[in-house]
């Protein structure tokens, strides 16, 4: 069974800004999610993985902006490593720094759960999220050729990590 995620932690980086908060994703957001996904990206994720990510109890959390969902993002965690599984922000929001906090949260959650290294792909064809990645700390540590969908076939994946707990 996963570790309860500490929603205080969450709850402190939330009590940062007044028009944004953070919450652990339920079923029921599922269909605000789609509607992100959809607009969000060529290639989305299905209603199922997200419903899959909830019954593996999957670190999953949402962003609230005004009180309205406004982006989410997955992790997975086990055996001292986390894996960022998809991080998005409503395209009508994107560039406010607002990716940025539900990242640095995601981070902090692997953290909290004895996380000791975090990976993530991302397409070379997304250079902002490649940037914010890289500001935080990320480095490309190798490629996975042919790994998403693309209009023209397939897309490498840049693979990326960032060390945790690092030796002194």
């Amino acid at each position: 069974m996963a570790a309860e995620p500490d929603t205080q932690a969450i709850s402190d980086v939330a009590a940062t800004a007044r028009d944004w908060a953070l919450r652990p994703m339920r079923a029921t957001d599922v269909d605000a999610i789609m509607e992100i996904e959809l607009r969000a990206y060529p290639f989305p994720w299905t209603r199922g993985i997200f419903d899959d990510c909830l019954r593996a109890a999957y670190p999953a959390w949402v962003l609230h902006v005004d009180r309205r969902l406004a982006g989410y993002g997955v992790l997975s965690i086990a055996a001292g490593e986390a894996h960022v599984l998809n991080v998005c922000v409503d395209p009508e929001l994107q560039g406010r720094g607002y990716g940025r906090r539900l990242f640095r949260a995601l981070v902090d959650l692997a953290q909290q759960h004895g996380a000791q290294r975090v990976f993530l792909e991302v397409r070379p064809s997304n250079p902002n999220a490649v940037a914010l990645y890289h500001d935080e700390g990320f480095n490309e540590i190798g490629r996975r050729p042919r790994y998403y969908p693309a209009h023209n076939g397939r897309e490498d994946a840049i693979v990326m990590a960032r060390e945790l707990f690092g030796a002194d």
